[in-house]
């Protein structure tokens, strides 16, 4: 993970090793938030069946969309952080 003193020091950055908490947040918050869109659906089903049904698919295809999101945005950080990695690595070795 990092040391407390990372913090305070600019040799390393601190971002890559806590990008994972961020992404296992965004997870369960798409998650959560397509639960309860499913079961706002089910309450609406008495009201209005066809409502009730599409808001279910909405809400689950809307969780899988947000999970997949949040995959793609750690993602893009992580490779950022790799690609100035390579690149100091690229730089040393030709010194």
């Amino acid at each position: 993970m990092f040391d407390f003193r990372d913090l305070f020091q600019w040799d390393r950055f601190v971002t890559p090793s806590i990008i994972k908490i961020f992404y296992w947040l965004a997870v369960i918050m798409a998650l959560l938030a397509g639960l309860s869109g499913v079961f706002s659906g089910l309450l609406l089903i008495a009201l209005n069946p066809f409502s009730g049904m599409a808001t279910m698919i909405a809400s689950v295809i809307g969780a899988f969309i947000g999970v997949l999101l949040a995959r793609i945005v750690a993602e893009f950080v992580l490779i950022t952080f790799r690609i100035n990695d390579h690149l100091g690595a690229i730089r040393n070795r030709n010194q």
